[in-house]
């Protein structure tokens, strides 16, 4: 991080613990169901393991939060930084409402029309980002990557269980 000053410490520390906070608000929503209605659900083949999901969110969470940062720290008085950071709100809060609707209500088909809405709010966020920060925009690839394979995974299952 170029310049990086030490009073951005604090900033620093709370944008990461932002998106893992919502994160560990989803995880709750999540891990009571995956040694029950989740392991009963038929998955393709090419299914991570389950113990993979939890470092891969929370690699991506940290990854997230340094984005959120390198944005932030350019001035929230700049409208296209207050703007990249409603997208980045946008896009977390889809991240939850998805662990939500696939976890809570089992709704297999919902939780896929959310997670299209939230590839399509990150890579929004990624653009956003990259007009800032061309660092905060590449540190969220990792993350659209990961909701791709999780997309193509939400719908795999949703055709093997309906």
């Amino acid at each position: 991080m170029v310049g990086f000053r030490i009073r951005e410490v604090p900033m620093l520390i709370g944008s990461i613990l932002i998106p893992l906070l919502v994160g560990y608000v989803g995880a709750i929503v999540t891990l009571s169901q995956i040694s029950t209605w989740y392991s009963t659900l038929a998955k393709p083949w090419w299914s991570p393991p389950n113990w993979l999901f939890g470092p891969i969110w929370t690699t991506l969470y940290v990854l997230m939060g340094i984005a959120l940062f390198l944005v932030w720290r350019e001035g929230i008085h700049r409208r296209d930084v207050r703007f990249a950071i409603l997208i980045f709100a946008v896009q977390l809060v889809l991240s939850l409402l998805w662990s939500v609707v696939f976890f809570s209500f089992h709704a297999l088909f919902g939780s896929f029309i959310v997670v299209m809405f939230l590839w399509l709010a990150i890579l929004a966020n990624i653009i956003a980002f990259l007009i800032i920060s061309k660092w905060a925009g590449f540190l969220l690839v990792p993350y659209i990557i990961w909701v791709s394979i999780a997309s193509y995974l939400n719908y795999s299952v949703y055709l093997l269980n309906h």
